[in-house]
């Protein structure tokens, strides 16, 4: 501040990771979003909460504080999913899982008012808050809580990706205007809004499990920007609104925002701490496009980043790769060019881009795609190709997920988009996520049926021979999701050993996340569309039992159910 000549920053972000100035990182990006805004910008990474000394430094903001809990919610962040604390963290200097605050959003907030009385409105923002931002299932406490506005007690939320929001509301807080009705905002009211859907209160949800899927039901239907409507939730009296979602960037407007100036190096204030781990991954990967359909029940991405893909431009795309030309420590190695689902590139349902989600079916389901989702890899194919070709690429891998059942369902071009990844894009394995074989828990999951599978590997195999490459497939799978009991991972094993020809030598044991459809299932022990009761493992030691029966090195003398 004092190089620049600044006697106070306008804006000051506050994130539980270290300051990162990458895309990949959502306060850099928000950071440099207001920094091309023309405002001042000041962050505070991971800022200590025993003392005034880092929340201090860059003095009080003139706008507002901007808070996230970092790239990942610090519960899940923090603890496993059988609630053992992490020792290490990918976004911490050094490693060492000692600088991100349990419910962090809410600690920074407190950490703000405790020193800063009467100061700049608090703002909300990231993954910690958005998927919060109604009343949820905390698994790490095993209850509902109220929506995160009320127990940080900060002035608004930004939620989803909201990069138009973050404009508005800025301009209309240095303008001195009101929020309350900007896209993508949520706020606490004394009054309802009339107009907008009345979600159960609070209470009701504390009190009818069934009125809290109704709830969530009403939630998760409303995160379109063509489609949503408004929502309102009462509160021990005072009321949650939540605005219908802002509008998703076009594709000029992705690529505008991928030219922003990123140093993607860790800031040197941290840097004397050690190392950062994210950054072997995400410093020389390309991010292709925002959002995904495919609507796994465990996943939170479709919420928090949208069910509509939005893509960049292969040009825009082409430039980053030269751009990677200008660091020493470039190798020539692009360790990923992908999205939430990697191959989601490029295509989308034209009904979707008029109408907005439907609220009746899924894009993709355990049992079938949607006839209106052309599913079309001919562009993504392009683009790897003209990757490939950019002067200093040696090899770029594709690392994100890859839906396999989109691979089957693309007729014309399935198999030369796989035929491009075994010959260039592999790195020695490729990892698919078919999560479980057992129908009732697939559908449960929201994932394809195994057979999706069979066929994959089959064409998998076939194009290695051909190539005359041995790369393998690694498979993620999730022990103890609702519905699952230990035959079902006892028919998983068996159904790994005799089809896959392979022992799993990793499993995960899975987390009810906020925001997801299975962290509902994990609370209610109900199936959301029937309402039927569902089985659900509770017990830590049987969790760890179940992951156990799929990875155990035994095969078929762990002893299979019948």
């Amino acid at each position: 501040m004092d190089a620049l000549g600044w006697k106070q920053c306008d804006v000051i972000l506050v994130s539980g990771d270290a300051y990162i100035d990458s895309p990949f990182i959502g306060v850099a990006m928000v950071g440099r979003m207001l920094q091309r805004m023309g405002y001042k910008v000041g962050i505070i990474g991971q800022p200590d909460i025993n003392s005034d000394t880092d929340i201090k430094r860059l003095g009080e903001p003139r706008l507002y504080w901007g808070v996230s809990g970092g790239s990942v919610d610090s519960m899940v962040s923090n603890y496993t999913a059988t609630k053992k604390f992490r020792n290490s963290d990918d976004y911490t200097p050094g490693g060492v899982n000692n600088k991100r605050p349990d419910r962090a959003v809410l600690v920074y907030c407190n950490l703000i008012r405790r020193y800063f009385k009467d100061t700049a409105p608090i703002v909300l923002g990231g993954i910690e808050a958005s998927l919060r931002r109604i009343t949820h299932y905390d698994y790490w406490s095993n209850k509902l809580r109220k929506p995160i506005l009320f127990d940080a007690k900060a002035d608004a939320l930004i939620y989803g990706m909201g990069e138009i929001a973050l404009q508005e509301l800025t301009e209309a807080i240095d303008k001195g205007k009101d929020y309350n009705d900007i896209r993508g905002v949520c706020y606490i009211s004394k009054e309802p809004k009339e107009e907008y859907i009345q979600l159960p209160s609070h209470t009701e949800c504390l009190q009818n499990k069934e009125r809290y899927i109704d709830m969530f039901d009403d939630f998760y239907d409303n995160n379109d920007p063509i489609s949503a409507r408004g929502l309102c939730e009462e509160v021990d009296g005072r009321y949650l609104i939540q605005n219908p979602p802002c509008d998703y960037l076009t594709e000029e407007e992705m690529d505008a925002n991928s030219n922003l100036p990123f140093t993607r190096e860790l800031h040197p204030y941290h840097a004397k701490e050690g190392k950062v781990k994210c950054l072997e991954t995400i410093k020389f990967s390309i991010m292709t496009h925002h959002g995904c359909w495919g609507e796994c029940n465990f996943c939170a991405i479709g919420v928090h980043q949208g069910r509509t893909i939005r893509t960049r431009s292969e040009e825009n795309i082409l430039n980053e790769a030269k751009e990677f030309n200008r660091y020493k420590d470039y190798k020539g190695i692009i360790s990923d060019v992908g999205g939430p689902t990697a191959n989601m590139y490029g295509y989308e349902c034209n009904k979707k881009l008029k109408l907005g989600t439907c609220d009746h079916q899924r894009c993709v389901d355990a049992d079938h795609l949607c006839k209106s989702m052309k599913v079309d890899h001919s562009r993504n194919i392009n683009l790897l190709r003209r990757v490939r070709e950019v002067e200093g690429v040696r090899k770029a891998f594709v690392a994100s997920g890859v839906r396999y059942d989109l691979i089957n369902a693309d007729k014309k071009h399935g198999y030369s988009y796989l035929k491009e990844m075994v010959r260039h894009h592999i790195s020695g394995q490729m990892k698919v996520a078919p999560e479980h074989t057992q129908q009732n828990v697939l559908e449960l999951m929201g994932k394809p049926g195994k057979q999706e599978l069979v066929e994959f590997k089959k064409l998998y195999d076939k194009l290695n021979k051909e190539e005359g490459k041995k790369q393998f497939l690694t498979y993620y799978l999730i022990a103890a999701h609702p519905g699952c009991t230990e035959k079902d991972m006892h028919e998983l094993k068996r159904f790994t050993s005799e089809e896959l020809k392979m022992n799993p030598e990793q499993a995960q044991v899975f987390t009810p996340t906020p925001g997801t459809y299975s962290a509902v299932m994990y609370y209610t022990e109900m199936d959301p569309k029937t309402r039927k009761k569902i089985f659900v493992e509770k017990d830590t030691l049987k969790k760890e039992k179940q992951k156990s029966i799929v990875v155990a090195k035994d095969g078929f003398k762990s002893g299979f159910a019948s």
